[in-house]
């Protein structure tokens, strides 16, 4: 299928002003995040890679074991040093013994690069595993947004799942990447500085224990004040993407409403917001470094007190003193990495919840595991009682009821909020009714696949959509498979080939971003040779030359006639001056055909339709 893809509002005839956005926008009241379930759904995500976790968990170990043990071995040098240089001093021994000094460095030397080593094959192996775990993520994402039925991009903004998209499964990915490796490694230096403490002397091992409990009323009291900001800066993150992403999408709009400052002033609360959030959560998780500091320090003067105490008794050497007291920094710094990482999980589970959430949104119904395969469609459409509202408690279609032959030229006209557009939803399936059937070719649409009926529309757009790409392959998106000789065809037919070989490049010629290099009058031609490459067998036109001049109007129009031949075309206008040769016309109002027959027929009535006609030509006071 080939279409105008741009998104499709079901009130785009209402006018929000610039700075309308979507309800998505705010949720500020939301309740604290399910922390155990989200983790428990992550850890889903970590389940295929045990092995990994495996290696990881036996490197780390290996590399925290090497470096826990060189203090101890260390102080068996500062021991040797210090006997050598007392009994130099005494005049009773030999000096130094730098050879044992000098075998003890080197031993030391070989247990921090074996370290150093493991260290390195851990943090391998889980960066792969955080990369892989985040294209998992991402790729899901990706094939979640194709499956999500058109009312939920109506509710939410573009900004929202982008940032769900970016900032949410990175944040995702740095916690295993960096903190898993941290808790690990963390845990065992804990544990194994522990035992080495208690090796040297329990007694300095029971007074550096107080501090635990003191650590962990600290700990325990910034987690708790912390977590509730780190929500909020998520949030507030997703909601300020959302907000620039739709004001530049929009600038035109904003600057020619004069929006500029409500822009800014909604920008500035939204940002303040998570600057106040981003602010607390950082200053909150920063005090956890001072404050174990202290603790740490005041550990250090008791074990320096009670250590010089048994020193001085001879319960204990000065190469034990020193060890212990690096194993005391050893014991503290890792207790301040896990505080550190908590508060990094917070963060996580919040930015998990919002990505897992996206996930378990409502998805379009299943297609049918039986479908209907047409080769080629014939054109035979029929609408049969059917009833839809957007909202199930508000019906906008009431009992709608038309058939259209293989071949025929419908025009749907009617003032705005009719359900022109809303009828051309339906017939693609962007929507499900709520009773009643649309059939083509007497088959129920709930009968195919999604993109098999797709596949036998043409659409062009009222909003024309192109992408970042060449002309060539912006044309080509109608048929992927096409060659250049029939994109030029289908650019001549719609009367386009003469423009793109007056532009620099030609049909090679770059569009950026905003295709802003090109007029809108010559974005509509171009989606419309993208609808003539892809040889539809029903052709949707939803204002399809409501961008262009008069001139160029004729022109489309010859095109369009040469398309439509033999083909069942739907044409929705509001000049009817382009839609008078239509086989039929049905006149919606409020949802119901109130008239239907051709041009003349319509005029002859002197009915709805009349008065619409009659109107083009007749001036009228606008309030």
């Amino acid at each position: 299928m080939s279409q105008n893809t741009a998104p499709i509002k079901r009130d785009q005839g209402v006018h929000r002003g610039p700075l309308g956005g979507g309800p998505g926008m705010m949720r500020g009241g939301e309740k604290a995040r399910d922390f155990k379930g989200t983790m428990k759904k992550l850890l889903h995500y970590l389940s295929p890679y045990k092995v990994s976790f495996i290696i990881v968990f036996v490197f780390a170990i290996a590399s925290t074991v090497f470096n826990i043990i060189g203090p101890k071995i260390l102080g068996k040098a500062t021991t040797k040093l210090f006997e050598g240089v007392v009994s130099q001093i005494a005049g009773t021994g030999n000096g130094i013994d730098f050879e044992y000094i000098g075998n003890i460095l080197l031993l030391l030397v070989g247990l921090y690069i074996a370290s150093s080593v493991f260290s390195f094959i851990q943090g391998w192996v889980m960066t792969g595993v955080s990369m892989k775990i985040t294209y998992r993520l991402r790729k899901e994402i990706s094939e979640k947004i194709n499956r999500l039925p058109l009312r939920y991009f109506d509710s939410t903004s573009q900004g929202e799942v982008l940032s769900r998209v970016t900032n949410d499964v990175d944040t995702v990915s740095q916690t295993l990447n960096q903190s898993l490796t941290q808790i690990i490694t963390s845990v065992i230096t804990m544990v194994g500085v522990l035992v080495m403490m208690f090796s040297i002397s329990w007694l300095m091992t029971l007074v550096v224990m107080i501090i635990l409990p003191i650590s962990a009323v600290f700990i325990g009291i910034i987690v708790k004040n912390s977590q509730k900001y780190y929500k909020q800066q998520q949030e507030y993150l997703g909601h300020v993407n959302g907000h620039v992403e739709e004001m530049f999408g929009g600038h035109i709009v904003v600057k020619a409403f004069n929006g500029e400052k409500r822009s800014i002033e909604k920008f500035d609360g939204l940002n303040n917001t998570l600057y106040s959030s981003a602010w607390r959560s950082q200053f909150i998780s920063g005090l956890m470094m001072p404050i174990m500091n202290f603790v740490g320090n005041l550990g250090y003067v008791a074990v320096a007190v009670l250590g010089g105490v048994l020193a001085f008794r001879n319960l204990i050497t000065v190469g034990d003193i020193q060890a212990f007291i690096q194993y005391v920094r050893n014991f503290t710094q890792p207790i301040t990495q896990i505080a550190n990482v908590s508060n990094v999980l917070q963060q996580t589970a919040a930015a998990s919840e919002r990505v897992f959430e996206f996930l378990a949104e409502a998805e379009e119904p299943p297609d049918t595991t039986n479908p209907v395969v047409l080769e080629s469609a014939r054109g035979h459409v029929e609408f049969r009682n059917v009833h839809f509202g957007y909202t199930p408690e508000k019906t906008i279609i009431n009992d709608f009821s038309a058939e259209i032959q293989p071949g025929q030229k419908i025009a749907i006209v009617g003032p705005t909020g009719a359900g022109k557009t809303t009828m051309v939803k339906l017939l693609m399936r962007y929507y499900d009714i709520q009773s009643g059937a649309v059939l083509v070719d007497g088959h129920d649409i709930r009968d195919f696949t999604r993109e098999g009926l797709r596949d036998k529309f043409g659409m062009v757009l009222q909003d024309s959509w192109l992408y970042n790409a060449t002309i060539m392959e912006n044309i080509r998106y109608g048929r992927l498979d096409a060659t250049d000789e029939e994109v030029y065809q289908a650019a001549r037919i719609a009367n386009v080939d003469h423009f793109i070989r007056t532009m620099p490049d030609g049909y090679n010629m770059m569009l950026d971003e905003e295709t802003s290099n090109i007029s809108q009058g010559q974005k509509q031609l171009l989606t419309i040779a993208r609808a003539v490459l892809s040889k539809p067998n029903i052709l949707i036109l939803d204002e399809a030359t409501s961008s262009v001049d008069t001139r160029t109007e004729v022109l489309i129009q010859k095109a369009m006639d040469n398309l439509m031949q033999g083909r069942t075309s739907f044409i929705i206008a509001h000049r009817l001056s382009t839609i008078r040769n239509a086989d039929r016309i049905l006149v919606m109002n409020k949802g119901d055909i109130v008239e239907q027959g051709t041009h003349t027929e319509l005029l002859e009535k002197n009915g709805f339709y009349a008065g619409i006609y009659n109107s083009q030509f007749e001036e009228a006071d606008i309030y």
